[in-house]
């Protein structure tokens, strides 16, 4: 668990110092520059103001006119120099912070999608919700440092600027004042610090799951309504909730107890200064003023010197955030051990797909799934993959695509461009009908009407009209069948030309008809299949047949020699 100690401030630079060192650099610095002879401003009219406050109450208390209007104006002058340099200050301050979530935010989206770390991450069950660290705990993080560095800069300025001043009235204060704000953070950090950064951890991860539930219910809203699933759903959403709810309920009680420590301290220290020097004004030693001075130096240093303990609720939800964050940075890191290390497969770019004595694994090696497994797939003449549920067809199809590579043995692939996968269920993207088919490939130029041809090819001549042209934004993934999305799917392979395509089931929810019009096309097209099916009648489109078995067996065959078993239907 992350804690209050001295590593949280390396973590924490760990990730802050990239950034003045970056592209953005010369704009960060100069902001950063102009934060600090801001606040600097900011702590001597801090000072001026107390000053003056003291002035004009011993002008009072002495009855002296003159001298307390001639204090007042003092004042006021001042306040319209100080009001615009305070504004100015904290527009500084959130730009900078807005300006760092910005970078910040592409360098993890860079680490996200390279590599494909955000699929790599399904199989870490230590990095919940990426989602969530991404947008939230950025945006906080970057926030709260800024806000959390100036603070205890400010307390530095604070304490340099007022310790002079309550020297000159009482140094027997400022020794008491030490003592005081030692005793007080000491006793913060030991009963309330571990605890609260440990509560605002699970708070973060509670939150996440909360709405990762109900965004989850949103996605599969049709499904639960079918299968009458409410109160399944419901009840699980209560208990993730619960969950939330116990965990808030322990810091609200925590967070009470730790103000009414807190409080009691604020409440000591508008008494403490005039209890310590009053013997000296009520002899006369000393003006009434100098309690006020004193009274406000007292409180700006012992808030500078208990800056851990004002702020212990804030750093308890920063400790939390940084650690969060550290661990997705180190997830998403290229991985340390290279292509062929051990329990790895070694990945060749070639012309074919070969697999030569290769051991497929799941991904965190929990089970093999293919063992010694050589075959080759030269351009033009099609494999397809057949076997009973769970012996690792489609995972097959994710170590030729890339995703997979966990095991053993050589692996030789053509490069990405040339390869295309057709899940069973197609990804459909937010957009246009236009995007959607020229998906992943949105930069290339295709005339409308050769749009129109493909749509007419996959039987689909009929859905530029229904979403409202090829321009016009549509909700593809609620409005159209699964038979529709996938034969958009074939579309896009057609469009693509790629060398390879993929086939994970991908006719499951298509008539005979439609799948061997489909298949037929691909094949005129020079594609070479690589197919996983339970369809008999997709055998004439290959001209071999890989057949997974169990415990890792498997054979080849010539596809005219195969045969359908019952068990593989």
């Amino acid at each position: 668990m992350y804690k209050l100690n001295p590593k949280l401030v390396k973590r924490s630079i760990s990730l802050a110092k990239p950034y003045w060192f970056s592209e953005d650099k010369r704009k960060a610095r100069w902001l950063t520059f102009l934060l600090m002879l801001l606040l600097v401003g900011d702590t001597q009219f801090q000072v001026l103001f107390n000053q003056q406050s003291g002035e004009f109450t011993s002008a009072l208390a002495a009855q002296e006119g003159t001298r307390f209007w001639h204090s007042i104006r003092v004042y006021f002058g001042w306040l319209v120099v100080a009001v615009p340099i305070y504004s100015c200050y904290y527009y500084v301050r959130d730009t900078l912070a807005l300006g760092w979530r910005r970078w910040l935010t592409e360098q993890f989206l860079d680490r996200y999608f390279r590599h494909r770390g955000f699929y790599k991450l399904l199989a870490n069950p230590d990095i919940d919700n990426p989602d969530q660290r991404i947008a939230d705990d950025i945006y906080s993080y970057t926030q709260q440092s800024l806000s959390l560095m100036l603070i205890f800069i400010s307390a530095i300025f604070n304490l340099v600027a007022f310790g002079r001043v309550l020297w000159g009235i009482s140094t027997s204060l400022v020794l008491f004042l030490f003592l005081y704000a030692a005793v007080g953070t000491a006793v913060s950090f030991g009963v309330f610090g571990e605890r609260l950064v440990t509560l605002n951890f699970f708070q973060r991860r509670r939150e996440a799951d909360f709405r990762f539930g109900l965004v989850r219910i949103r996605e599969n809203a049709e499904a639960i309504a079918l299968y009458h699933g409410e109160k399944q759903e419901k009840g699980q959403l209560s208990k993730v909730f619960g969950r939330l709810f116990n965990n808030a309920t322990k810091i609200i009680q925590w967070t009470f107890r730790l103000n009414l420590f807190q409080y009691s301290n604020s409440l000591l220290t508008s008494v403490l200064p005039a209890l310590i020097i009053a013997p000296r004004v009520l002899s006369g030693e000393l003006e009434v003023g100098k309690v006020v001075q004193a009274t406000g130096a007292f409180g700006a240093i012992l808030g500078s010197l208990t800056i851990l303990v004002d702020n212990l609720d804030g750093l308890s939800r920063f400790a939390a955030g940084v650690g969060r964050l550290e661990t997705l940075l180190h997830s998403l890191a290229p991985p340390k051990n290279a292509a062929g290390a051990e329990g790895k497969i070694i990945t060749q770019e070639d012309e074919n797909i070969a697999f030569d004595k290769v051991t497929l694994n799941t991904p965190n090696n929990e089970r093999t799934l293919v063992k010694d497994l050589s075959f080759q797939v030269s351009p033009g003449e099609g494999l397809m993959i057949v076997g009973a549920s769970g012996l690792g067809k489609s995972s097959l199809l994710r170590a030729m695509a890339g995703l997979w590579d966990s095991g053993g043995g050589t692996l030789r692939r053509p490069k990405a461009e040339d390869m295309l996968f057709l899940p069973q269920h197609p990804y459909m993207i937010v957009g246009t009908l236009r995007s959607q088919l020229n998906y992943p490939n949105l930069t290339r130029t295709v005339s409308d009407d050769e749009l129109r041809e493909v749509l007419e090819l996959v039987n689909l001549s009929h859905l530029a009209e229904r979403s409202g042209g090829l321009d016009a934004d549509f909700e593809f993934d609620k409005i159209l069948s699964t038979g529709e999305r996938q034969r958009l799917a074939f579309a896009r392979v057609i469009l693509n030309h790629p060398r390879y395509v993929l086939l994970d089931e991908a006719t499951s929810a298509l008539d005979r008809e439609n799948e061997s019009a489909l298949y037929e096309r691909l094949v005129q097209s020079s594609t070479t299949l690589v197919s996983v099916s339970h369809h008999p009648a997709l055998v004439q489109y290959h001209s071999q047949v890989l057949e997974l078995k169990a415990d890792g067996e498997w054979d080849l065959h010539k596809a005219e020699q195969f045969r359908f078993t019952e068990e593989l239907v």
